[in-house]
């Protein structure tokens, strides 16, 4: 057996086993997660609640989440009406939570799939492009929780992976109607679904234009907007005829997050990543509290928040380690985006494109939310789970670069990325070294439990 071939069987049983431990890691989580301590759990829970008594509606000041789209909370109520009914209300949160999980895993298939469609021959790429969603911490304590979150990450990556496959060829009606069906659920998830229909129209205007035909690209794209509209836009015009708006903003049932720190926000709180985004991960250090990415760095790849790690000592070191070894994939990431971007200028209208347009309009998105949502709450990484696949399509490729060179350098970095596996298999395996037992973050130096958190876009 040549080198070749045993690098290529060892690739395989590590990839594996790494897909058994992410795997078994999710289980383990959702057996063991309290389910009140997730993101807006109580107020999830109670919206859930309601709808094992009836299906109307309900007023968006209601309860806490009573404002959010109902997709996933009606496609979750039948779920807890059958464990209900044949007795199983003391296993309901647990089975959730592994209804959840493996959702989320399907976004790690999705990926797999796209990176071994993208370089057929790179088994590399391909498990490293799985890792990167499967041992992401903000995906991996997401999984458990009772949110929309998960879904949504899931619906807006078929529906950029559906895009990217059927590239090069030119989009057809069956293209528009078939993923302005997932926009539509996606919209319905959440009001931030609806940025991934800019980013698919936008990807197949410019390749249009590219090929001197920019009409062809009409019917594919109104029939998109049209289903995404007709499926996911008849929830806000409800809104708008019930009670005088589109989405709710600024509701008396969420005054409680007006109060919160910062209250405001500056130029400066979007170009400063201070120190304590190593030093102290949590979201109400004073240094982070002001920092719109280095809160949002401390919660994608730690639980800056604590939602699911304790607040701890142990925990706050872990999350300085976490952090030093993330900066690997991230550097790895941009370095993608700039090898995208070169490419896209030679080849607009192609996957770069895409990936490219979903990077900008989501992080617009977020700056937009978090300038007109001043509160340290409003900055969580799980917003983002929405680039899972242009995260892992760049990040793949650089690092299979990466690792292939030769000597130390890149058996450093292969060491460095175990390492992080490693250090968020332990960490983030609830029972192995942390239990979970208080309630969300503190008050830096102080004792004071976090409120509710605000709605989210």
């Amino acid at each position: 057996m040549g080198a070749k071939e045993k690098t290529g069987r060892f690739l395989g049983v590590l990839g594996w086993v790494l897909l058994a431990t992410g795997v078994a890691i999710r289980v383990n989580n959702a057996l063991r997660f309290r389910a009140e301590l997730g993101f807006d759990a109580a107020g999830n829970l109670e919206y859930l609640q309601h709808l094992q008594t009836s299906w109307a509606l309900p007023s968006p000041e209601a309860m806490w989440s009573a404002s959010h789209p109902p997709l996933f909370y009606y496609a979750v109520a039948p779920i807890w009406r059958g464990l209900s009914a044949i007795g199983l209300d003391d296993r309901l949160l647990p089975l959730l939570a592994l209804t959840l999980s493996g959702v989320g895993l399907l976004t790690v298939v999705a990926v797999v799939a796209l990176a071994r469609r993208i370089s057929p021959e790179d088994d590399l790429r391909t498990w490293l492009a799985g890792g990167l969603i499967l041992f992401l911490p903000v995906h991996l304590y997401m999984s458990p929780m009772i949110g929309e979150e998960i879904l949504l990450s899931l619906l807006v990556s078929l529906i950029l992976v559906w895009t990217a496959w059927r590239m090069p060829e030119p989009p057809q009606l069956r293209d528009g109607v078939g993923i302005g069906l997932l926009c539509g659920l996606a919209l319905l998830t959440k009001l931030s679904g609806l940025l991934v229909v800019g980013a698919v129209a936008m990807t197949w205007l410019l390749a249009a234009y590219r090929r001197g035909a920019l009409g062809s690209a009409v019917l594919p794209i109104a029939s998109m907007i049209c289903l995404t509209l007709t499926v996911g836009g008849w929830f806000y015009l409800h809104n708008w005829f019930s009670y005088g708006y589109f989405y709710p903003q600024d509701l008396a049932i969420h005054q409680t997050m007006f109060e919160l720190p910062p209250g405001e926000r500056g130029l400066l709180d979007y170009l400063r990543i201070p120190l304590a985004t190593w030093t102290d991960p949590q979201v109400l250090n004073p240094d982070l509290l002001r920092s719109v990415w280095g809160s949002t760095y401390a919660t994608v790849y730690f639980d800056g928040h604590r939602h699911f790690l304790p607040n701890s000592v142990g925990a706050s070191r872990l999350g300085s380690a976490l952090l030093v070894l993330a900066l690997l994939p991230v550097a790895a990431f941009v370095v993608g985006l700039w090898r995208g971007f070169r490419r896209a200028l030679s080849n607009p209208g192609g996957r770069d494109s895409l990936w490219l347009a979903m990077v900008a309009i989501t992080l617009a998105g977020y700056a937009a939310f978090t300038w007109s949502n001043p509160w340290f709450v409003t900055l969580k990484g799980s917003y983002l789970l929405v680039l899972c696949v242009p995260f892992a399509v760049y990040a793949s490729e650089v690092l299979a670069d990466w690792l292939r060179r030769p000597g130390m350098t890149g058996k450093a970095l292969a060491a460095s990325l175990l390492a992080g596996v490693v250090l968020v298999s332990a960490g983030f395996s609830l029972g192995l070294v942390f239990e979970k037992q208080d309630r969300g973050v503190r008050k830096h130096k102080q004792t004071t439990e976090q409120v509710r958190p605000p709605i989210s876009p």
